[in-house]
């Protein structure tokens, strides 16, 4: 067993194989380095490469005798996915831990992936839906923990199911407010039919809190040129220790509910400080738009229906 800091006990993960979409960067990345210090082969799939190899030199830095890989994924592309999954369903590894960690939040205006979808429904929840559909039989030979990152934002709002695509009325936020909570219903169904099923399968959700990661960044790939407001405020907030976490902070919820032998499936793991928004991870009460099974089995079924109506295209 080993410590992390803010007193996380983490379980020796030697010879298991662990997936952390995300990973080149922000808390991906320190999730990657967390996995990889605890003995687990970290595999990162990545839509940069040079950003890959550049955070694979990181972990390295941190964790000289690190066993971690570079893999290509898109998921806002679900040939990229499938891919990706055709790649390790042919290495023939289990999976032990799965982090859908990945994730764009509020572009300047709205956006769609490269199967028509909403940009942030698209990538935040179908791309890792279809994720976890691919990986189905690694994660189960690997009887795996899959935890999905979600957000603070989660915790009011809902589907809009009659507008997934905010076609008839967009609002980045409202878009990414919905994309994930689709993807905790999503990973709270995985648990459900899993028990239900025999699977093997743990899957439960975590948040971060708020902390000054890249997500409101200027990013380009979002057509977002510079850092927003909202961020530069975080950043101000986060440096003198008030209210909110940091960096570090936020990626222990994800961390602990992937790895800690007392987190459980079917439950949510964020910040225990004032509001939710940092300090040590602990179990939280599942928000309002996460309690309704009759939704979380409607988000996967819907999700099916999409995921093969775009694959026979």
């Amino acid at each position: 067993m080993t410590r992390t800091r803010l007193d996380l006990t983490v379980p020796d993960l030697t010879g298991t194989r662990a997936v952390v979409t995300g990973g080149s960067d922000g808390i991906g990345l320190g999730l990657a380095t967390k996995l990889a210090a605890a003995g687990a082969e970290v595999l990162l799939p990545v839509r940069n490469p040079r950003k890959g190899e550049a955070a694979i030199s990181r972990i390295r830095q941190a964790v000289p005798a690190a066993e971690v890989s570079l893999r290509a994924l898109d998921l806002s592309s679900l040939a990229s996915v499938a891919a990706l999954g055709e790649t390790l369903r042919d290495e023939g590894r289990p999976i032990h831990v799965l982090v859908n960690n990945a994730g764009v939040m509020t572009p300047p205006d709205r956006q769609t992936t490269a199967d028509g979808f909403e940009l942030q429904f698209g990538t935040n929840h179908l791309g890792h839906a279809a994720l976890v559909t691919q990986l189905l039989p690694l994660l189960r030979a690997g009887r795996a923990r899959v935890t999905s990152q979600i957000s603070i934002a989660a915790r009011s709002g809902g589907i809009t199911w009659d507008d997934l695509d905010g076609k008839r009325s967009y609002s980045g936020m409202r878009a990414y407010r919905q994309s994930k909570i689709a993807l905790g219903l999503f990973g709270l169904e995985l648990d459900r039919r899993s028990r239900t099923g025999d699977w093997g399968i743990t899957s439960n959700l975590s948040h971060p809190g708020v902390a000054p990661t890249s997500l409101l960044a200027a990013r380009p790939e979002v057509s977002r040129a510079a850092d927003t407001p909202q961020v530069r405020v975080i950043r101000a907030l986060s440096a003198r220790r008030i209210v909110v976490g940091t960096v570090e902070s936020a990626q222990l919820p994800a961390f602990y509910a992937a790895t800690s032998p007392d987190a459980e499936g079917g439950r949510l793991y964020g910040p225990s400080g004032l509001g939710n928004l940092g300090g040590p991870p602990a179990e939280q009460a599942l928000w309002r738009p996460l309690r309704s099974g009759a939704d979380a089995e409607r988000i996967w079924e819907l999700s099916a229906e999409l995921l093969d109506d775009r694959s026979r295209r």
